[in-house]
């Protein structure tokens, strides 16, 4: 079992703070809008799995700071091995089961773009997004890059088969009002209402059982979690079996 005070201040790009048992996790990077890094990449699998495994945590709330929720990509360097892409698949895998594996209600407050790894914010149970708040998938196939590390999972499931290969094979961003009238959030709020909001929802549901929270996440999560378990693996694999192939290429490579 995790301890909050043994975890709270270990993450460099993942701010926590807890009042009767609702955890409010803000992403970011050095006091901004975080950057999607190999550091990031490596963090947010660990954090997941300490917020998972801390009986105090009765509610979580996901956001993030700054004017964006992610959109940029800020990889050190590029990865061009078995080996690398090993690790990276290895963290993929552990990025979004351990997510899912905190066993209390999840609300995502999105606070702008999200165009990099929406999907963390999606997979909550309850998705709030500020009015200035965008949906897009840009770091895949507009990027040259196999969307399989989840995207290839969930939006399907989210916006219909067609729907959302459309929207992964051509980067299409979607702003907050069409977010909801797609069902993808549940309420669509200005920025200063966001985290009131949220916070309102978590201390609502905070007033249930502690048994009544956790298996209420594992019955809403269950088919999520048998999908992922079926696809996640193979799709990783075709993506870094690609990227890897890629690097042989010239950058003009189309």
């Amino acid at each position: 079992m995790s301890d909050f005070e043994d975890y709270r201040d270990r993450f460099a790009d993942v701010e926590m703070v807890r009042h009767d048992g609702i955890l409010q996790v803000t992403l970011h990077t050095d006091g901004g809008s975080l950057k999607w890094s190999e550091r990031a990449h490596r963090e947010l699998p660990l954090a997941f799995r300490r917020i998972a495994t801390d009986p105090g945590n009765r509610v979580v709330i996901l956001t993030g700071k700054g004017a964006d929720f992610l959109t940029e990509m800020a990889f050190e360097k590029r990865n061009t091995t078995p080996q690398g892409w090993d690790r990276v698949a290895h963290e993929g895998r552990h990025m979004l089961f351990d997510l899912l594996d905190i066993e209390v209600p999840v609300i995502a407050a999105v606070n702008g773009p999200a165009t990099e790894h929406a999907e963390l914010a999606l997979l909550s149970d309850i998705v709030l997004a500020a009015e200035s708040a965008t949906f897009a998938d840009h770091q895949h196939v507009v990027a040259g890059v196999v969307p399989g590390d989840g995207v290839h999972l969930v939006w399907p499931w989210l916006l219909g088969m067609n729907r959302a290969r459309y929207f992964l094979l051509t980067g299409q961003t979607l702003d907050a009002r069409q977010a909801l009238e797609l069902g993808l959030v549940a309420e669509v709020l200005p920025a200063e209402r966001l985290l009131d909001r949220a916070w309102e929802l978590a201390r609502q549901l905070a007033g249930n059982t502690t048994l009544t929270l956790r298996y209420t996440r594992a019955c809403l999560t269950m088919l999520i979690r048998r999908e992922l378990q079926f696809g996640l693996a193979h799709g990783l694999a075709l993506e870094s079996l690609a990227a890897v192939d890629a690097r042989s290429f010239p950058a003009t490579q189309p």
